[in-house]
């Protein structure tokens, strides 16, 4: 199938990268409000055709529509693309309310095409090998687990970092769907949720090379803590957060009847996957059982092609990153409603992809 990418900002470099490399697939055109970036991205990449993005949803050969715009376009070029009769995938988040996700994923199944959203990391390998250790049972029944992204927020390296703290932003929509995705693929589907929510400063300054000295308006909260019940049985603890300078916590870690795992970075795609069972003396690295093992972005756009073309559901679908919004979402609800929420959404666990052949 032939892929139209709208938006060539700097994460459409890596998509066009992998396009010819690790995750193939075709690129048949580009498109971007701003054309000179567009036909810059083209050139860089050998892309032919370069348009707008109305002009690119009217191209009858393009059947698939990748979506890299800013969050907060999210909604409206994938419904476009949708109401177009293209199959979707786009950035994460799906959008940047509730109720624009349910739009989308209801609008993908009356049309019969396939919505799929990023983040893919949790296919990759390290991801995957986590995912397998968990459905082999070499931790027994996972009980509970942590996970944190702790940092200063983007203002330091990001060129243009104010959409960071608008809504549809901040910590927990920025970077919590690598974390929540990456627990519900572990874990399975969450049906409740606690949440406190505050910031830390009302602006931010731009320190980077790019604007320094600007300030920026905060409009959402920067330290988001999450408190999650699987419908598994599991519990786990989430803390998202731009107000930290250092910390020395780990990304996620998986608590089981028969020990711990220790998992990888949920932003990137390989290891290392760290195990130790009840009654190890030390922590051991598992060797990684499966591929993409490097940045791999794009391969939730190329299981996409093939689900559509086989005539099943997207390991990065459009429920999948709506149950995610919806867990997000309700946190922050929780937190102003000072109550535990129920989730009205619900993902399946997505199908896990097969290992690597072992060698003898």
């Amino acid at each position: 199938m032939r892929v139209g990418i709208i938006g060539c900002g700097d994460i459409s470099v890596t998509y066009l990268k992998n396009a010819s490399g690790v995750t193939p697939f075709t690129v048949a055109a580009v498109a971007d409000l701003d054309l000179e970036r567009a036909s810059r991205r083209a050139r860089e990449y050998g892309v032919e055709r370069v348009l707008t993005p109305q002009e690119l949803l009217a191209q009858p050969d393009i059947e698939v529509v990748l979506n890299l715009t800013v969050p907060a376009a999210h909604f409206e070029v994938s419904r476009a693309a949708l109401e177009a009769g293209k199959h979707v995938y786009g950035e994460k988040p799906l959008a940047i309310r509730r109720e624009d996700g349910e739009t989308l994923v209801l609008l993908a199944s009356e049309r019969g095409l396939k919505l799929g959203s990023a983040p893919d990391t949790f296919l990759g390998a390290g991801l995957q090998t986590a995912r397998k250790l968990i459905d082999d049972g070499v931790i027994g029944r996972p009980l509970a687990a942590t996970a944190f992204m702790m940092g200063r927020g983007p203002e330091s390296w990001h060129p243009s970092p104010d959409f960071f703290y608008r809504p549809g932003a901040g910590p927990l929509f920025d970077m919590g769907p690598y974390y929540l995705t990456a627990l519900i693929s572990l874990l399975g589907p969450i049906t409740c949720v606690t949440g406190q929510a505050v910031s830390g400063h009302t602006e931010r300054v731009i320190t980077g090379p790019v604007r320094t000295g600007e300030r920026i308006r905060v409009e959402t909260p920067t330290h988001i803590t999450g408190l999650l019940a699987f419908e598994s049985g599991a519990v786990a603890t989430l803390i998202t957060s731009f107000d930290v300078w250092y910390a020395e916590l780990p990304r996620i870690e998986i608590y089981g009847t028969e020990g711990t795992l220790s998992i990888p970075d949920p932003n990137t795609f390989g290891g290392p996957v760290r195990l130790r069972r009840a009654g190890e003396e030390a922590w051991r690295e598992v060797p990684l059982t499966h591929a993409y093992a490097t940045n791999s972005r794009g391969v939730g756009l190329r299981d996409l092609i093939e689900a559509a073309q086989q005539g099943r559901e997207p390991r990065a679908s459009g429920r999948l990153a709506l149950h995610v919004l919806d867990a997000m979402q309700s946190i922050l609800e929780s937190s102003e409603a000072r109550r535990t929420l129920d989730l009205g959404s619900r993902a399946e666990r997505p199908a896990p992809l097969e290992a690597l052949p072992t060698t003898v």
